[in-house]
């Protein structure tokens, strides 16, 4: 048999009048403008721009078009990828605490509430100082097997409105002050397991928070006294006052124990466990789809 001869490839050579930037706008923001709508499904199909709502005016504000110089592409790519965080929704977050056994609670519903120092009053090359704080909602079960009525949306959504009445103020986030104290409220019948605590300035911000917890998942609150607060010996420290380290000649920050900070309320989810993604009742980054809009 005669050695077969292959065939030369098809000659392949780019046209003369080719334009780099004009083809990888053809083929780039179609790419991005599938993603955009994939993140922005809540609004339907309907793809008309408008900027009646925060979030249509954020879809027009991703959305690439043809005439979108490279400044604007690159614009709408970190809007959506980096402060929306498109970019990290393929990745593994954990919410909340990682258990390697389930807790005895763990067929309830779990309420989290975040809070997060304002961008500008983060110190520079110092991480943004960010505290979480949970509990158990005991009157239902995640599914429809546990012993408690299964929580539905609508429960939800009434949380989410009680959350919005008690957590915001004049449309943003209120705010409270952490140290270096530990203040622990214990009520576990009401969702508030033993061992839990929140880092505070003073006793009356673990107050406020703890109170309106309480109200915001109808349970009642049993009062300041049951509030239990540890002052360490240890002072707040902060960059100035942490000292340095030197590693391999060369000197680093130590970590600040317990810093002073305002953090401000940003959102609440709930968890109903891992087998299905949190679900967010209110959202005031505007990064979540959630429950209840919150302008």
């Amino acid at each position: 048999m005669s050695d077969i001869i292959p065939k030369p490839p098809p000659e392949d050579s780019l046209p003369d009048n080719f334009d780099p930037f004009e083809h990888l706008q053809k083929i780039y923001i179609p790419q991005h403008n599938a993603l955009v709508q994939k993140y922005f499904s809540d609004l339907g199909n309907d793809w008309k721009p408008n900027i009646a709502s925060p979030r249509s005016a954020l879809r027009v504000a991703c959305t690439m078009v043809d005439n979108d110089n490279q400044l604007m592409m690159n614009l709408r790519h970190h809007l959506l990828f980096d402060l929306l965080g498109y970019g990290r929704k393929n990745l593994a977050i954990v919410y909340g605490s990682k258990f390697d056994t389930a807790p005895p609670v763990a067929g309830h519903p779990q309420l989290f509430l975040y809070f997060s120092q304002d961008a500008a009053a983060k110190p520079i090359d110092e991480p943004l100082i960010e505290h979480e704080k949970s509990c158990r909602l005991m009157n239902f079960s995640c599914s429809s097997e546990g012993a408690k009525p299964a929580i539905t949306k609508a429960d939800m959504t009434a949380i989410a409105n009680e959350i919005k009445t008690l957590f915001l103020d004049n449309k943003k986030g209120i705010t409270y002050t952490t140290g270096n104290k530990s203040a622990s409220y214990t009520d576990p019948d009401n969702g508030f397991a033993k061992g839990n605590y929140l880092l505070v300035n003073s006793k009356a911000d673990a107050v406020s928070i703890y109170s309106k917890m309480c109200n915001a998942i109808d349970v009642p609150y049993k009062g300041d006294s049951h509030i239990l607060l540890n002052d360490p010996d240890k002072a707040s420290t902060t960059t100035a006052t942490a000292g340095k380290t030197t590693i391999l000649g060369k000197q680093y920050n130590n970590r600040r124990y317990r810093p002073v900070a305002i953090l401000r309320f940003r959102y609440a989810y709930i968890s109903l466990g891992n087998l299905v993604s949190p679900i967010f009742l209110i959202d005031t980054t505007l990064r979540n789809k959630s429950l209840v809009e919150w302008l």
